[in-house]
């Protein structure tokens, strides 16, 4: 994102004086009478607007001589938890099958109402639901590897086989046994951080089939489709497929990686997978408009049918959709935000082919 790309200097005033968090990561404000730059969330007292001027990357700040803010972290990715929780979510990763109490949180100065507000935030659920579904989901694991239900539910911390079965029924929305018997997967799902603001991912333990913003419009609606094609069942965690994904967007946005080499699961109609298939052959650094995908594909009669197409893609990034533009080459539709979209382009615009940044 350019300059000239930013928003109207008095839509980021008002973004700014505001506190709108639909513009965290759209700009940054250096602020000259203090020398620091925030983000447009930033909780600090506001300056005149004659004092500050706009950033579309907190690099540009920096290379501007202004130093990060401390109140709001503008060097953080979006999304990351406060260091307050770090030491906590790093004890759910390494005993993930752990009942967690109030009391547990507050022998470790945590109060229990701010842990619940964070998850209930950033996972749109309480942090002990949460817990139950991170050990639901290994039970899960363990009856379709052949533990009976009984065995799982005790060991992943259930006291009673009907207490298992119905937060088993609440979560999934079936019991245990009748899931244990489809042949669909497990589509493990978790948050992934990046400049432009948290992103859902899910994958099974063969591949990514799910990367998009967790802000975006019709979110539900998109994971519920891929549910009820792939007949799999949706749990918090991770696997290896995850924490390659992870990896692989983190080298994309440092400009270390213009080619992904996750496997990827894009179950569609037969049209929707040719289009995928196209966009994944627009070479990176490039824009194909939608009519140039539709006579690609054999198809020129078909531009709108390829932008919905392009629009229903839920491997944002991995299948590149924002490198379809208009036929005049301006920005048109992108589930992630028409900034965002911007943003990858300029990513790859200014990435040379050895991957530095020009």
């Amino acid at each position: 994102m350019t300059t000239d790309t930013l928003p109207a200097r008095a839509e980021m005033i008002h973004a700014f004086t505001t506190r709108n968090a639909a513009y965290d990561g759209v700009f940054f404000t250096g602020v000259r009478t203090t020398g620091v730059f925030c983000r447009p969330i930033c909780p600090a007292r506001k300056p005149r607007p004659q004092n500050v001027e706009f950033f579309p990357t907190a690099r540009d700040a920096l290379y501007s001589g202004y130093r990060p803010c401390l109140r709001c972290r503008p060097m953080e990715l979006t999304g990351s938890p406060p260091r307050w929780l770090r030491g906590l979510l790093a004890d759910l990763e390494d005993d993930p099958a752990r009942r967690w109490s109030d009391h547990d949180l507050e022998r470790r100065g945590l109060h229990p109402d701010r842990v619940r507000r964070w998850f209930q935030k950033h996972h749109g659920m309480t942090f002990h639901a949460y817990c139950r579904a991170r050990r639901l989901g290994l039970a899960l694991e363990q009856i379709r590897e052949g533990a009976g239900v009984s065995t799982a539910a005790y060991q992943h911390g259930y006291e009673s086989l009907s207490g298992f079965n119905e937060a088993f029924r609440q979560l999934v929305g079936e019991p245990p046994t009748k899931v244990a018997g489809r042949d669909g997967p497990v589509l493990k799902v978790q948050r992934v951080l990046t400049p432009l603001g948290p992103m859902i991912a899910g994958a099974t333990e063969e591949a990514l089939c799910f990367f998009e913003f967790s802000d975006r419009r019709r979110l539900e609606r998109q994971l519920d489709r891929l549910q009820a094609r792939l007949s799999c069942t949706l749990v918090p965690g991770e696997n290896e497929v995850l924490r390659a994904a992870a990896g692989e967007v983190d080298a994309y946005f440092a400009g270390e990686l213009q080619n992904f080499s996750v496997p990827l699961a894009a179950p569609g109609t037969e049209f929707q997978r040719t289009v995928w298939d196209q966009l994944l052959e627009i070479p990176y650094g490039e824009t194909r408009s939608y009519a140039d995908v539709a006579r690609a594909i054999g198809r020129p009669s078909a531009v709108r049918a390829v932008a919905r197409a392009n629009g229903d893609n839920r491997l944002a990034i991995f299948i590149p959709c924002h490198r379809v533009v208009g036929s005049d080459g301006k920005l048109t539709g992108y589930g992630g935000g028409l900034w965002r979209k911007q943003h990858l382009l300029d990513l790859e615009s200014r990435v040379s082919p050895g991957g530095l940044f020009s």
